[in-house]
């Protein structure tokens, strides 16, 4: 705490507006906490930037945002659904043969929580914890397609919001709702030497009961080893796996 007070400062700033149930006056929140107004305040603007805290100026007071249920649902659903994909994944690595993983959507961002590599297969950037832009991974594009049109605008709301890799992945929004439509229309996304050169990946979404992307289910391969026939198998193997663990989740969520 003592190497990131601001971080700390942070976190007890949402800790504390959780704990009131309503929202919570920037005066009261800085007496509480015993920190300087102009640091609460400064607090408070970058996390309703982020979408953690949101602004109600006619009472002027602040509550949680968007960003803190989608942060704490998706705690919630991680629990079961890496207990249930563990199996799942084990065996799509094993049917397929190459390296299968789970992501979940994180904000802009995808977040690897199961890796299962395939034995002679290539290592991957995509291990557990890592981080990549939604936008440039075939996991990030099932769920982006799945979720609501607004939502995709609240995350995506200009070009600067994207990010591209060696001038690939889409450079503006007009091109990413492109992809998304295309993802819709095949039923699964497709991520070609983006994330590293060479290897391409298949990915579809995890759906819970309420139809909302959980998490996206992928395979990758080296690209020189797996002609169009190949591909095809894998998608049918990846929607095979993604279909089952939807299918359990919702059962679980009900």
């Amino acid at each position: 705490m003592a190497n990131a007070p601001a971080a700390g400062h942070a976190l007890d700033v949402l800790a504390l507006i959780a704990r009131r149930g309503e929202p919570v006056p920037a005066a009261a929140i800085a007496r509480d906490l015993g920190l300087p107004r102009s640091s609460v305040y400064h607090l408070l603007t970058v996390l309703v930037d982020r979408g953690y805290v949101r602004h109600l100026p006619e009472e002027r007071r602040y509550g949680l945002g968007l960003a803190s249920y989608e942060l704490g649902s998706a705690y919630q659903r991680q629990a079961p659904l890496e207990r249930m994909s563990r199996g799942v994944m084990d065996r799509l690595a094993e049917a397929t043969g190459q390296n299968a993983h789970l992501a979940v959507l994180h904000g802009r961002d995808v977040l690897y929580v199961i890796e299962q590599r395939a034995p002679g297969r290539p290592l991957l950037v995509t291990d557990v914890g890592v981080r990549l832009p939604a936008a440039l991974t075939a996991s990030g594009l099932a769920m982006l397609a799945a979720l609501p049109a607004a939502q995709v605008r609240a995350l995506y709301p200009d070009r600067a919001a994207l990010v591209q890799r060696d001038g690939r992945g889409p450079a503006s929004t007009t091109q990413l709702r492109s992809e998304l439509q295309a993802v819709r229309q095949r039923g699964h996304a497709v991520e070609d030497g983006l994330v590293t050169p060479g290897l391409g990946s298949v990915a579809v979404a995890v759906l819970d009961h309420n139809d909302y992307p959980v998490a996206g289910v992928a395979v990758t391969f080296a690209q020189a080893d797996v002609d169009d026939v190949a591909t095809a198998r894998l998608v049918g193997a990846v929607r095979k796996a993604a279909a089952g663990l939807s299918t359990r989740l919702g059962r679980a969520m009900r």
